[in-house]
């Protein structure tokens, strides 16, 4: 059974990018989210393999999103996508529960080998 991915970022165009890279390697993109409270309600509607996750977002930051994701779930798996220049917030994210990090911009490969890493792939 395909991996389901949840895609939070408030960029249409980096969910779409998310989106193709993750169709094309066979997982399902259970859903996608703007900010980091739609993230927290579909995360606990959906119930992902995986999310990733943009760190500056409206309503509620990506880091913000992650520690309410890991207090519902602490297995669960967020990857946090980051521009360069952001490494404090990763540091953060990561103290905050995040699994793993990519640096936008990024290739489809670089988020795959990233994917299959954290799901012990």
């Amino acid at each position: 059974m395909p991996k389901r991915v949840l895609i939070v970022d408030d960029a249409l165009f980096m969910r779409n990018t998310l989106r193709d890279i993750f169709s094309a390697a066979g997982f399902t993109v259970a859903g996608e989210a703007d900010d980091g409270v739609q993230a927290v309600n579909l995360f606990r509607e959906l119930k992902p393999d995986l999310v990733t996750m943009d760190i500056v977002m409206p309503y509620k930051s990506g880091i913000d999103a992650t520690r309410e994701i890991v207090q519902l779930d602490p297995s669960a798996v967020v990857v946090m996508c980051s521009a360069l220049g952001q490494e404090s917030l990763v540091m953060e994210a990561i103290e905050a529960g995040a699994t793993d990090f990519i640096v936008k911009p990024f290739r489809g490969e670089d988020v795959l080998a990233v994917v299959k890493k954290v799901l012990g792939e």
